[in-house]
């Protein structure tokens, strides 16, 4: 792998954690680096920072919340 491409994960935790559970991404982007927009979407996905995701995982959280209130009510 080209050493900008390492250097680059190596500044971006999340990125270097995606691409060590998908090794297919080692291979890749050894012979196209050009697609490393791709695999971050990708990452983006797989860490959860989508925004869908993160507007699920506000919602979960403050339905707990009420359901917390609506207890302590009681």
């Amino acid at each position: 792998m080209r050493a900008d491409l390492m250097q680059y994960f190596s500044e971006r935790p999340d990125l270097k954690r995606y691409l060590r559970a998908e090794p297919y991404w080692y291979r890749v982007l050894a012979r196209r680096p050009e697609r490393l927009e791709e695999m971050e979407k990708e990452a983006r996905f797989f860490n959860g920072r989508t925004w869908p995701q993160r507007v699920s995982r506000m919602n979960q959280g403050l339905g707990m919340t009420i359901q917390l209130l609506n207890l302590l009510k009681r």
